[in-house]
């Protein structure tokens, strides 16, 4: 050991170049471990890597074909969309325009029935003027007769003579009351001038 200790000393020992014995036997010891890994654990490896690329490469394809898949139904969502739009655009047009068809109908039938409420009521009211006046009229006569008959003295009996006396008294009334509508409407007229 003393001849060792004094050759490390004397720096002849160089501890990164091995020995021959040493050198052999640990290349030896790598050749065999390379081969085992070459024979076993590397087809292993490239097997489990292949397999993972497989999977990656497949599941990158499965997500294109699904994203592709996806991309097709949002483009059918799209134009079922648009389609119903469309379509409910039609139908709110459609109901618009019976509406206004209904609306106006049903203005027509409103008008026709007013018309006819206020023709049927003016017939009615002439009707009733016109009975009115005849029922007045007789009245009117009789009440002129008996008071002209005080007034004048005689007897006024004669239905003739009463009917000729009624009526021209009472085209006097009536030309009496022209001729004040006429005053009356001259003067609204000069009023509103």
């Amino acid at each position: 050991m003393a001849a060792n200790t004094a050759v490390v000393l004397a720096g002849e020992f160089n501890p990164v170049v091995p020995k021959g014995d040493e050198l052999v036997i640990g290349t030896i010891a790598f050749l065999i471990i390379f081969v085992i890994f070459w024979k076993k654990l590397l087809p292993s490896i490239k097997k489990t890597l292949d397999e993972r690329t497989y999977a990656i490469e497949g599941g990158m394809k499965r997500a294109e074909e699904a994203q592709a898949a996806a991309a097709a139904l949002q483009e059918e969502y799209q134009r079922n969309l648009t389609e119903a739009r469309h379509e409910a655009a039609k139908i709110t047009q459609h109901a618009r325009e019976q509406g206004a068809e209904i609306v106006a109908q049903m203005r027509g039938e409103g008008q026709e029935q007013r018309d006819n409420l206020v023709a049927g009521g003016r017939a009615q009211l002439d009707a009733d003027a016109a009975a009115t006046r005849a029922a007045l009229k007789g009245d009117l006569g009789t009440l002129a007769i008996q008071l002209a008959s005080k007034i004048v003295g005689e007897s006024l009996e004669d239905e003739a003579r009463q009917r000729g006396t009624v009526d021209r008294f009472l085209a006097e009334l009536e030309a009496k009351a022209d001729a004040e509508a006429g005053t009356a409407s001259g003067a609204t007229a000069k009023a509103g001038a």
